[in-house]
């Protein structure tokens, strides 16, 4: 592997009504193990939460780190560009704030691919086996697919920004689309992005460890919302959305007028068993294609 050109770097937080202070205290051992200039810097995207934005005010204690307070709530895409406009360094790294650093060599490995401009580093599901967690059960049956070897097959289809190094020049060329301002998708259409002007992405296995596990209810709030999102922007998606693909490959009118009619009878029965404490995962999928269709 080629020396990374990489002498500073700055590590880009989005936060909403999430402590994360842990998160960045793991960062700057690992940043300064690497030996390089580095800022963390925290933004909080108008969280409601007035104890969460206190306990998080400890951030800007810690060495080159910022905490920064936004009274409004932009959403996804815009919070993240506006991180990148904050940063200093020429180097990015994009972390969802409620991840967790499960290797010690996390940093060290990014220094060590080469100058790729864009690097995805991926999630690792750390195990609870909590089978009334939906969204755990969910996440732990899609992990197969979220390997770096599979990622790879389809780079640009499998963005993810929960753990995503690149060139910060590449995001001010090419920022996240701020239409994309409820739950859902803004990677998705920053892959298409670019791929469209030709811009390479390695995936790479050094996950970042996810364990916040939402109560089912508000995983079910969450899919219906990103449902809603992904049917909004169907047309910019269509591509690099396996569930639009589905969709689209189904060409028998009636077949899908049989899933908006099942829906239609029995998505309240769906619902409660998802939002219960024995979810089903074929539930889970049949309720997601009905409710999707059913904003056709």
């Amino acid at each position: 592997m080629s020396e990374h050109p990489m002498q500073s770097l700055s590590v880009l937080i989005p936060t909403y009504n999430d402590v994360c202070v842990a998160l960045v205290e793991q960062l700057l051992q690992l940043l300064q193990a690497a030996n390089i200039q580095y800022e963390v810097i925290v933004a909080d995207d108008g969280s409601t939460d007035e104890d969460i934005i206190a306990a998080n005010r400890a951030i800007n204690q810690l060495p080159s780190c910022r905490f920064i307070e936004r009274q409004m709530n932009v959403g996804r895409a815009a919070i993240r560009n506006f991180l990148a406009m904050e940063a200093r360094f020429s180097y990015i790294l994009f972390i969802d704030s409620d991840m967790t650093i499960i290797s010690d060599q996390y940093i060290q490995r990014y220094l060590q691919v080469g100058d790729t401009t864009v690097i995805d580093g991926g999630v690792t599901i750390c195990d609870t086996n909590d089978a009334s967690n939906l969204r755990y059960l969910y996440e732990k049956a899609e992990e197969p697919h979220h390997t770096a070897t599979e990622r790879q097959k389809c780079p640009y289809q499998h963005l993810h920004t929960a753990n995503l190094f690149m060139q910060r020049d590449i995001i001010l060329a090419h920022p996240f689309d701020e239409r994309f301002r409820h739950y859902g998708y803004e990677d998705v259409l920053l892959g298409k992005v670019l791929h469209q002007h030709h811009i390479p992405i390695e995936h790479i296995d050094n996950p970042l460890g996810f364990s916040h596990f939402e109560t089912n209810p508000v995983f079910v709030a969450k899919t219906e919302e990103g449902l809603r999102t992904l049917y909004q922007f169907r047309n910019d998606l269509r591509g690099y959305s396996r569930l639009l693909t589905f969709v689209s490959g189904i060409h028998i009118p009636l077949i899908l007028s049989l899933i908006r009619f099942w829906h239609r009878l029995f998505k309240k029965a769906e619902r409660r068993n998802l939002c219960g404490s024995r979810p089903f995962l074929w539930v889970f999928k049949l309720y997601r294609l009905g409710y999707y269709l059913s904003l056709q």
